[in-house]
């Protein structure tokens, strides 16, 4: 049997994956010939919290499914996964005819002939379209099944590298998005980090005149008033949130530049930036016009956050 050309070795051998960033979504297909038969493969993708993985074959092939499963796990760590074996006759090799399962069903019959009396003549035509008369296996493939795993297993192999390097094309796409997003994210934290240097003598300057307005002409205690200031201030220093979310950006940054299998990683530091933010927000100082200010940016870096989010999904 010859087979179209594809990646040598069997259904089992382990393939050491690409240092490339991968979708979870794809489609790829691949296919051998024989004399009288093709065996095809596709494998489909969606994105999934795990591995979901679900393999399809004929009737007779149901021997290489851990073989196929293995194959699969060694080189795909996450998403949902349809792998479909198809296997097809043509030619002469196309009628398929298993003739000892016919003849078994052909004496069944006479059998009952004989012992209700029924001169009926068993209808061939039915007599194909029982199970296993006609089937992927009749053809003779059964009496070297090694050989028909080591020509599905290459199919195999050759259908995941296409699988590949399609999720590898728009991994590349979703890292470019991505990428922008996070500048988007340095930039307009990088503006909080400014107004909030900007807001801290101003907001020392209104806490002394609205305390003035509290007491009166009570003699207000330089001491106590640097003291309430330096506490207020405390409470509204977004320097710490800043700087977590800033080294945040510079690891996604990383992973996105390193290696496959980050998407959990990743989807774990979006949670940890998008803490941040949800702080620098609780932490902005009253409904002063740089307040208000920090209030739209820190919103605005949510938003930023949670596209990311929505991208990231994607990610193996």
């Amino acid at each position: 049997m010859t087979a179209s050309k594809s990646h040598s070795g069997p259904a089992g051998a382990a393939q050491a994956p690409l240092k490339a960033l991968r979708s979870m979504t794809g489609y790829a297909q691949a296919q051998a010939t024989g004399r009288g038969w093709t065996i095809r493969i596709s494998i489909r993708s969606v994105n999934h919290r795990f591995l979901d993985l679900h393999v399809r074959l004929p009737e007779g092939f149901e021997a290489l499914e851990p073989s196929v499963r293995q194959t699969v796990r060694d080189r795909i760590r996450r998403g949902h996964v349809d792998v479909t074996l198809r296997y097809e006759l043509s030619g002469p090799a196309a009628v398929g005819v298993n003739q000892e399962a016919a003849a078994g069903y052909l004496q069944a019959a006479n059998a009952l002939r004989e012992k209700f009396g029924i001169r009926t003549e068993p209808d061939l035509a039915s007599i194909l379209r029982l199970p296993g008369v006609i089937g992927p296996l009749a053809a003779g493939l059964d009496s070297d099944l090694a050989q028909v795993e080591e020509i599905a297993g290459r199919c195999l192999l050759e259908s995941l590298d296409k699988l590949d390097r399609m999720r590898e094309q728009e991994a590349a796409a979703l890292r470019e998005e991505i990428a922008a997003r996070l500048v988007s994210v340095a930039t307009l934290a990088s503006q909080v980090r400014a107004l909030a240097e900007r807001a801290r003598p101003a907001f020392a300057k209104r806490l002394e005149s609205r305390l003035k307005e509290l007491l009166g002409d009570t003699v207000l205690d330089p001491a106590r008033l640097a003291q309430e200031a330096a506490v207020a201030a405390e409470r509204g220093d977004v320097s710490e949130e800043l700087a977590r979310l800033s080294s945040h950006v510079r690891q996604f940054e990383s992973l996105l530049s390193a290696s496959t299998d980050v998407g959990k990683k990743l989807d774990f530091l979006l949670q940890e930036m998008q803490r941040e933010a949800n702080t620098l927000l609780s932490k902005t100082p009253g409904t002063e016009s740089e307040g208000l200010h920090m209030t739209e940016l820190g919103l605005e870096i949510k938003s930023e956050i949670e596209k990311i989010r929505e991208q990231v999904q994607n990610i193996e």
